[in-house]
């Protein structure tokens, strides 16, 4: 798959799984409660700017997550601005080009991807989000709230990239 096709319809997962997590059939009244939203008779205003920053802070998200799930990522990192990386038939590019023939497609699965993807939750979003909820005098009933939304957010945003994200070889 196209990574630029597979960026802009991975950023659709943040939206996609909110409108599942937030629901009132999920955790939309636990949530609501924490935040202090009292009607909810209420009409929303500004959705058209929420959903599309929503969006756009997804597509941001998609663009980066493959260099935290795809370990092969690294190695191309790695050797940019080698000299002759990028150079067809040069000593470094046939170096690179050798070791993603025999260790490419290692740990490139939907699971393994997903691993990552929560790690990253668990790991940087949580102390994050916790942070934040310390200081605003939130619950942590608040917190785990979100992080539980951004394991698996991430965790299906990791997934679709580990499996999926072309690694371009020159």
């Amino acid at each position: 798959m196209n990574n630029l096709i597979l960026n802009f319809c991975g950023a659709l997962v943040p939206l996609i799984i909110g409108f599942i997590w937030y629901s009132d059939k999920v955790f939309g009244i636990a949530w609501k409660n924490e935040i202090g939203f009292i009607d909810n008779r209420e009409k929303p205003t500004g959705l058209g700017k929420i959903f599309g920053f929503s969006y756009v802070f997804g597509l941001m998200i998609m663009f980066f997550i493959p260099s935290i799930v795809i370990h092969q990522y690294h190695m191309a990192s790695t050797l940019l601005g080698t000299e002759g990386f990028g150079i067809q038939g040069s000593e470094i590019q046939l170096y690179f080009q050798n070791f993603m023939s025999e260790h490419g497609s290692k740990f490139r699965t939907f699971k393994h991807g997903v691993l990552h993807g929560m790690i990253t939750a668990l790991f940087f979003v949580f102390p994050i989000i916790g942070l934040n909820a310390l200081f605003e005098k939130k619950t942590f009933k608040y917190i785990f709230i979100h992080v539980g939304y951004w394991m698996i957010t991430l965790g299906i945003m990791g997934g679709l990239a580990c499996a999926f994200y072309q690694i371009k070889m020159v």
